[in-house]
């Protein structure tokens, strides 16, 4: 059973909000128009409908360890699945992957042969989905005696860019980018301070979202830190 705070909320919910937004969700009853979608980490620190202050129905949003998308052609992968309904059924021409600070699964990834014991499901996600972040990391990095936390920021800027390559070897991707309909954005999501940087392209770096329309990247290379 889950704890009388969960039940709580349930209960508040149900007799305040849904009931101060009841046509709401009459409406949501009959089918959904989300407007993006929003893959990001199953980290409880980290909530979508938050910081980007949405109403239900306006993100369609997939969670997992790590904010990962596997490559197309992944056996039995449900992140694929809901990449293409996102896209081909509901009809959705954002794409935000969003990374966040102090992200558990990139510091496992850095130290990824600690988890082969401890947890081998998730050293086998993240060595088979992450391993091209975990490959740039001590190739380029390795002997620059950064500061932990500094080599934690890369790696997590660096994952969310391989997650952008990785969700464009899927057709449907690759076809509505080739149009024009589709645009996909980085993001980093700073939890001590509030903050969301996007990824911008043109000066190779993440840069802080201010009070300005939707950012339009331009195609996606390396970051710099």
């Amino acid at each position: 059973m889950p704890t009388k705070r969960i039940i709580a909320g349930l209960n508040e919910f149900h007799d305040n909000y849904f009931a101060a937004h009841r046509e709401l969700f009459e409406n949501l009853s009959h089918g959904q128009s989300p407007e993006v979608l929003f893959i990001t980490c199953s980290d409880s620190r980290i909530d979508p409908f938050l910081i980007t202050q949405s109403q239900p129905g306006d993100l369609f949003v997939i969670r997992n360890v790590g904010n990962i998308v596997p490559p197309y052609g992944t056996l039995h992968g449900s992140e694929g699945a809901a990449i293409e309904y996102a896209v081909q059924a509901l009809g959705i021409k954002d794409i935000v992957i969003c990374g966040h600070s102090h992200c558990g699964a990139m510091k496992g990834l850095l130290q990824i042969g600690s988890l082969a014991q401890q947890m081998p499901l998730v050293y086998d996600w993240l060595k088979r989905y992450a391993e091209p972040t975990r490959r740039l990391m001590i190739d380029n990095y390795k002997d620059k005696n950064y500061p932990v936390e500094k080599l934690l920021k890369i790696a997590i800027e660096q994952n969310v860019l391989t997650q952008i390559e990785n969700i464009e070897t899927y057709p449907i991707i690759r076809s509505r980018l080739h149009s024009g309909q589709l645009t996909l954005h980085a993001w980093i999501y700073e939890i001590e301070s509030g903050e969301v940087f996007a990824y911008d392209a043109e000066n190779v770096q993440f840069k802080i979202i201010e009070n300005r329309p939707f950012p339009v990247p331009t195609p996606l290379v390396g970051v710099q830190s």
